[in-house]
């Protein structure tokens, strides 16, 4: 059970850790270049619910390393949720991914190659590893508006927790199919979104859906304060999660 001075030592540890990451981001400039190439990123999310009657909290923490040269586009992500709920734990959710582009003749047309890994507490998931290639479209070559559908074939294997005695370990093949946009709005307000659509060709009752939207609003070149809202269904463990959070993120390019 948490004591409320124990509640206020867990969120000065957060908030101190939020502003040594800001530090150390604080150069940030504003974007790719032909001597800039790569970016990292960082965002701490977050809500926090204290009445009479108990106490709740969510954070969402999510960082982001990207190489880009000429043709070639390297992405780094991982993120980690955890919350608790009148000292129950609720989430504790965590997702890593490498993915690579690479256009060739048309400077719309890429192929992509990628590579997860999961873990989950609220959607039941012991262990998700996920790697597949396939081939893309960008709809727009607007550097301030950007939509992209992408298509391929995903091997899963996953390890499932189904109840308190049971675990269900099995390997499928996966359509991955994948909308992803980016928005900026007078160079100060950046709407981005990733949703994806993964059906097991083996059973169409299996399949995955992963949205992540996320709005944010420039304070400085290199300070934003951002909404994120996260959904994500697992319909072999009948499992869903929907998380809204409001915090700070922070960008450097170099």
């Amino acid at each position: 059970m948490y004591t409320s001075a124990s509640m206020k030592g867990d969120k000065r540890k957060r908030i101190t850790a939020l502003v040594i990451s800001i530090v150390l981001l604080n150069q940030g400039r504003a974007q790719f270049s032909d001597s800039v190439h790569h970016y990292l990123g960082y965002a701490a999310t977050g809500i926090i619910n204290q009445t009479n009657d108990g106490n709740s909290y969510v954070l969402n923490n999510n960082l982001k390393f990207n190489v880009n040269k000429k043709n070639k586009f390297l992405n780094t992500a991982a993120a980690w949720v955890y919350g608790k709920q009148n000292g129950v734990l609720t989430n504790n959710d965590f997702t890593s991914s490498m993915d690579f582009d690479i256009y060739g003749l048309s400077p719309r047309i890429y192929y992509w190659g990628l590579i997860t890994y999961d873990k989950s507490f609220s959607l039941k998931i012991n262990d998700r590893l996920q790697a597949g290639a396939g081939a893309g479209y960008n709809l727009s070559e607007n550097k301030n508006a950007s939509i992209v559908l992408s298509d391929g074939i995903l091997y899963e294997y996953s390890d499932l927790k189904i109840d308190s005695a049971m675990n269900d370990r099995y390997s499928t093949l996966r359509n991955s199919l994948r909308l992803k946009y980016h928005f900026v709005f007078n160079g100060i307000i950046i709407l981005d979104g990733v949703h994806f659509w993964q059906q097991s060709l083996s059973s169409g009752e299996d399949y995955i859906l992963k949205s992540a939207s996320s709005l944010s609003v420039k304070l400085k070149k290199w300070l934003n304060i951002t909404s994120s809202l996260n959904y994500n269904k697992v319909n072999r463990t009948q499992r869903k999660n929907l998380l809204f959070t409001i915090g700070l993120s922070a960008d450097y390019y170099f």
